[in-house]
């Protein structure tokens, strides 16, 4: 059964996140909150909670997955930036933006995509994302959390506790996000790709879109 920690959006309590961070730390599963809809989240180096985080959406692992970091230089830990791109990430951080760019050896090979080596990345700009991400000391590994079959994410925690307390182990609950996922943009390339357009204003990127 999940554990539901109910949180304030604004000043979450500490208390609750360490608890939250202690159930990813022994293995779990969690649905939090971002600056864009609700995430599945799990620790970046467990292969087995990263093969559930997977069996929930039931994506494979041609599916980019996501990691969510503090800030643009613990970001740059895990992914290839030349100064182009990092000019990019500052316009788009912290933001409802996700970035693929080229992954670093420390991110595990089986978390990048299985024939380009690359890894999604974002900073995400939500009160509670940070500072769980603060209280793991780490960045979490991430995926919108759309279910199966639908195309929509999860916006109400009581709902996502209902359909999902015997997959995840807990529920992050700082009230409803925003009903889009965040703005997807290939940087690997020669000029910047838009691969899902979200949240996220590529215009203020310093993008022209159709």
């Amino acid at each position: 059964m999940a554990q539901h920690f109910e949180v304030h959006p604004d000043n979450p309590q500490a208390r609750l996140l360490k608890q939250a961070a202690q159930i990813l730390q022994a293995g779990g599963v969690a649905a939090i909150p971002t600056d864009s809809s609700y995430a599945l989240v799990c620790r970046l180096d467990d292969k087995d909670a990263a093969a559930r985080l997977r069996a929930i959406r039931e994506v494979d692992a041609k599916h980019h997955l996501t990691l969510l970091c503090r800030d643009l230089s613990e970001l740059s830990s895990y992914a290839r930036v030349d100064n182009k791109q990092y000019r990019m990430l500052k316009l788009g951080t912290p933001g409802p933006f996700t970035f693929i760019l080229e992954a670093t050896k420390e991110v595990p090979r089986r978390l990048s995509h299985p024939s380009r080596r690359t890894i999604g990345l974002r900073v995400p700009d939500h009160r509670v994302t940070q500072a769980l991400l603060e209280a793991m000391g780490q960045p979490l590994l991430a995926t919108t959390l759309i279910a199966p079959g639908e195309t929509e994410p999860l916006n109400d925690a009581a709902e996502i506790l209902e359909r999902l307390h015997k997959q995840v182990q807990a529920v992050v609950d700082a009230g409803a996000c925003p009903m889009h996922p965040s703005t997807v943009l290939d940087l690997t390339g020669e000029e910047p790709l838009l691969v899902r357009r979200g949240r996220g204003d590529p215009s203020l990127l310093g993008l022209s879109v159709d």
